[in-house]
């Protein structure tokens, strides 16, 4: 190893290998053959390039990248180690004076495609010269079961078992799942106790799942927002890539990228982008694969890729510095149909379409989960998940769980009711009491499930139906048309043997975009947001601000209600946002009734018809479902209305032991932040619990 430090300190310039490294070049070293899984930006390359450098003959380089490879080769031949490739964008001339560099023993490095193989020419320069190393990039693509397979890595192994003499092999990837590494293993004769699993945690990141925005406008003013910062934005058709090159390209300096391209320009795009002269890249999956630009801060995906594979590594392509980066999913059901025809239109076989599905399953899972993203991520690829990461969307969520298991065992009676012979449309329509024909024909309607959860759109009960997915109490049959099947955890809730929380989601008000105190809203974040020189999504966003604009708090405190204000936050930058707010008070509307408020643009609760549907018996969870709020802004005015002694009965909201609890929880750690009394009272009580409790004793 004496060597390849040398070689890493005056060639590289490093003083110390990256985790994982070392050993894996000293088993190289050491003539072992190995499959390396490192994570993107983990340093694959130099383990093989310090062998390269070190062994006496030439290292193979086998890729799928033609694109790129004058890059990598530029690259090791600037620091010193003689690298050449061969492909098809070479003259006959070109090729014939790189082959005689190899055979005349001048080259180090050589990267070449699987096709070139097999080729006389090839194979007779590289008979001349000891053959070092074998290094297969991307050694995913060798496998069916991986997320980007090429048939043309299929011939590899036949090619490397007829060499004349046993020649060293190194396989390296980002992403390969249990499954796939076995694969690798069992195709190219590596044992699998040769495995190198670095790990596929990156620290660095911050993984986010988005919902429900709207895309165009999200992604215009994100890069608006981070003008100057190194970004890709992914889409999944060649369509859809060019229509967000067009809304964009306006708000900052972006170039497009994807396999429908001439070669020039998608040669000219990358290296605009690579090279800085371009700020943004948007791109199909025909972009990234080998591309070493390491200062790319945020890989946003405005669709869903169809495999958490393809998703890791494509959002892995940010920070590979090791500065901290953002990946971002902006997730829209439509974009499973769109993967799901993908597999469908697909020639693979029945078994490999299967095995698809049950990987977009995955991807879906991801998109829909509870559970801290970066946990989920390293569970499926077969590590140790750890702590929650502490700072994805799912861990930095503001909300608080709500208790969902009785509209779980709706859903998960009817999957039994229907013997599980249909898929999520059906299961909805059921739930909802539709009256489509085909529910009636089959018999549907005459179910004891069907308009259970009638008081939901179809749309919620779906999205519904998805959280229960992801969670795993009911599975998808991997097919093109599947069905939803009831999983053991989902039984035992049917069983009352366990139960089910979601965080809860609040109802997006009705507040137009030229709405007076939202567009006032914006203008005050987005003045925060470019004082302190971060994305205006992360002080507040669009939706909170939309519920502050209907809610129009006049106090820090009624301020704390609306969702999304954390006490952090709150601390930060109420006083902003409520001086903003309070310079709408005296607006000729502001205590007009609902229905003329709404004609100057913004959504207003009446205290008036809360106090009706409460003293009608409704709970605060049906007035906030009847009238289009969130449950804290209905308990806000409930509160105010007790006080007012327009109502009564609002502190009996809270069970006497549970108020008990709180109380004592207050003389504890006083009453100035929610979140303390919170976890002294136990899970068992919510922060609407609290505060009824604070207010009204």
């Amino acid at each position: 190893m004496d060597q390849a430090e040398h070689v890493l300190r005056s060639l590289y310039g490093y003083t110390a290998f990256r985790p994982g490294q070392r050993k894996i070049i000293e088993s190289i070293l050491n003539k072992q053959d190995a499959l390396v899984v490192m994570p993107t930006g983990g340093g694959k390359s130099l383990c093989y390039q310090i062998p390269a450098a070190v062994l006496e003959g030439v290292t193979l380089v086998i890729s799928p990248l033609i694109a790129l490879m004058k890059d990598q080769v530029d690259a090791v031949n600037e620091i010193g180690i003689p690298a050449t490739y061969i492909n098809s964008s070479l003259t006959k001339a070109e090729e014939r004076k790189r082959l005689k560099d190899v055979a005349d023993g001048n080259i180090s490095l050589l990267y070449v495609a699987p096709e070139r193989l097999y080729e006389p020419s090839f194979q007779a320069a590289l008979a001349k010269q000891p053959l070092a190393l074998i290094a297969i990039d991307e050694a995913h693509c060798m496998s069916q079961w991986g997320h980007d397979f090429r048939p043309s890595y299929l011939t590899m192994a036949d090619w490397i078992d007829s060499l004349p003499e046993k020649v060293q092999v190194v396989a390296l990837t980002a992403t390969a799942t249990p499954d796939v590494a076995r694969d690798i293993c069992r195709r190219l004769h590596i044992d699998e106790n040769n495995q190198h699993l670095t790990g596929f945690k990156r620290t660095n990141l911050t993984l986010r799942v988005l919902k429900g925005q709207k895309k165009t406008a999200f992604l215009q003013q994100y890069v608006e927002a981070n003008q100057g910062v190194p970004g890709i934005i992914y889409a999944s058709t060649r369509k859809e890539a060019e229509a967000i090159y067009r809304a964009i390209d306006g708000k900052t300096n972006a170039v497009l990228y994807h396999g429908g391209l001439p070669e020039k320009e998608r040669t000219e795009s990358q290296e605009a982008f690579v090279y800085d002269r371009a700020d943004v890249m948007v791109a199909t999956n025909a972009f990234g694969m080998g591309v070493n630009k390491a200062n790319v801060r945020y890989v946003l995906h405005a669709n869903m890729p169809g495999t958490l594979e393809a998703y890791y590594q494509e959002a892995g392509r940010a920070g590979r510095d090791g500065e901290p980066s953002e990946c971002m999913l902006l997730y829209q059901a439509q974009d499973v149909q769109t993967q799901r025809f993908f597999i469908e239109q697909s020639d693979a076989s029945e078994e490999k379409r299967k095995h698809d599905f049950e990987k977009l399953q995955w991807m879906s899972r991801y998109a829909h989960t509870n559970q801290c993203l970066e946990q989920f991520i390293l569970s499926y690829f077969g590590e140790d998940a750890g702590e929650p990461c502490g700072k994805c969307s799912n861990c930095k969520r503001e909300g608080e769980q709500q208790d969902v298991t009785r509209d779980a065992q709706k859903v998960l009676s009817c999957v039994v009711r229907v013997k599980e012979r249909f898929g999520k449309t059906v299961i909805g329509q059921v739930l909802t009491g539709s009256k489509n024909k085909k529910i009636e024909q089959l018999g549907l309607d005459k179910l004891s499930t069907y308009g259970l959860m009638k008081d939901r759109s179809a749309k919620e009960v779906q999205a519904f139906i998805d959280f229960l997915l992801a969670e795993q109490y009911i599975g998808l049959t991997p097919a093109s048309y599947p069905t939803i099947q009831l999983l053991p955890k989902g039984a035992a809730v049917l069983k009352g043997e366990g139960q089910v929380y979601q965080y809860k989601e609040t109802v997006e008000r009705t507040v137009s975009d030229e709405d007076p105190i939202f567009a006032a809203l914006r203008a005050e974040r987005k003045a925060l947001a470019d004082e302190q020189g971060i994305p205006p999504y992360l002080i507040f966003s669009d939706k909170t601000l939309r519920e502050m604009a209907a809610v129009a708090p006049q106090s820090l405190e009624t301020l704390a209600t609306i969702s999304g204000v954390g006490e952090h936050k709150l601390s930060k930058y109420g006083e902003a946002f409520l001086k903003t707010l309070t310079q709408f008070e005296k607006q000729e509307n502001a205590g007009l009734p609902l229905d003329k408020a709404q004609s100057t643009g913004h959504k207003r609760v009446s205290r008036e018809e809360v106090i009706k549907h409460f003293e009608a018996g409704q709970a605060p969870a049906q007035i906030a479902a009847t009238l289009g709020f969130s449950e804290q802004t209905i308990v806000k005015h409930l509160i105010a209305a007790e006080k007012n002694n327009e109502t009564t009965g609002v502190a009996n909201l809270v069970e006497k032991e549970k108020a008990a609890l709180i109380r004592q929880a207050i003389k504890e750690v006083g009453s100035s932040y929610l979140k303390p009394i919170k976890e002294h009272a136990g899970d068992g009580v919510s922060y609407t619990e609290i505060r009824i409790v604070i207010e009204l004793g």
